[in-house]
């Protein structure tokens, strides 16, 4: 780390420059370290301001981060950093660009939608909202989702994953459609898909060969009422993405589910 006065890492550590008309605040983040970013972007909130627009965004992390009111948007214009929509309940984030690691971690509510491709581990003990990202991701992709009463997290992935998708998930939706991909000559997942798996679905558009997958889900080809299930998912990341639902669900896809609620059971507990 490189650290002279009011500079860290080459970001500025000076409150970012806004411009506010009615309820919609544009916030430049050129050169402005995450903190302050952050910082502003929360006053702004707590103003009363419902449309935030983030400007020259080039990695800063924790954007949204724990904000929390049904009705504000954010909108990152440029490359968000790691942990975008950590803690988010209730409002919807828009990418317009790629985003980093660990996308809607923790989240509970609200929707994160990314217009290119994302990193590792998003979703992390997600367990509520959506997150849709058109293009494609990385490794651990779903990792620890699960549900809780009538909150079932929805995430929705346009291109193609890496390992370990779906990994100990306990809950929600998780969703591989392999269009929008800068590997086409790759499968469409990668390894141990499922692994751990005990609660939730997967579905892919297309096909999966069982060495690709954990031993504790079952592969099936998805059935109408799966489809049924399905489809307003589909329909909501299609909305969001000026997508084509007709032509995502025109592909037969593969569903994954667990086995077994409690996988390693009999590892930890006498039966």
């Amino acid at each position: 780390m490189t650290m002279t006065a009011g500079v860290v890492e080459g970001y500025l550590k000076v409150a970012p420059a806004v411009e506010r008309e009615g309820d919609v605040a544009t916030i430049d983040a050129h050169g402005i370290y995450y903190r302050q970013l952050n910082e502003a972007v929360r006053e702004e909130v707590a103003a009363g301001a419902k449309r935030l627009v983030l400007s020259d965004v080039n990695g800063q992390r924790y954007i949204g981060t724990g904000v929390d009111g049904a009705g504000v948007t954010i909108e990152v214009r440029g490359t968000a950093g790691s942990d975008l929509g950590m803690f988010l309940d209730g409002p919807t984030v828009e990418v317009f660009g790629n985003a980093q690691d660990g996308v809607g971690n923790t989240m509970n509510a609200g929707r994160v939608v990314v217009h290119g491709d994302a990193g590792d581990v998003l979703g992390y003990g997600m367990r509520g909202g959506s997150v849709f990202v058109r293009g494609d991701v990385g490794y651990r992709v779903g990792i620890h989702m699960k549900a809780y009463e009538k909150h079932v997290p929805v995430m929705v992935c346009g291109g193609k994953a890496r390992d370990f998708f779906g990994e100990y998930m306990a809950g929600g939706v998780l969703v591989l459609l392999g269009m929008h991909t800068q590997f086409p000559e790759q499968p469409l997942v990668g390894s141990f898909v499922g692994a751990g798996m005990h609660g939730g679905v997967i579905f892919l558009r297309g096909t999966v060969e069982p060495w690709q997958c954990g031993k504790e889900v079952g592969i099936t080809e998805a059935t109408e009422e799966d489809l049924a299930v399905l489809r307003p998912h589909i329909e909501a990341y299609a909305q969001a993405l000026g997508l084509d639902a007709e032509e995502i669900l025109s592909v037969p896809f593969t569903k994954l589910a667990p086995f077994s609620h409690r996988p390693y059971g009999k590892l930890y507990a006498s039966m």
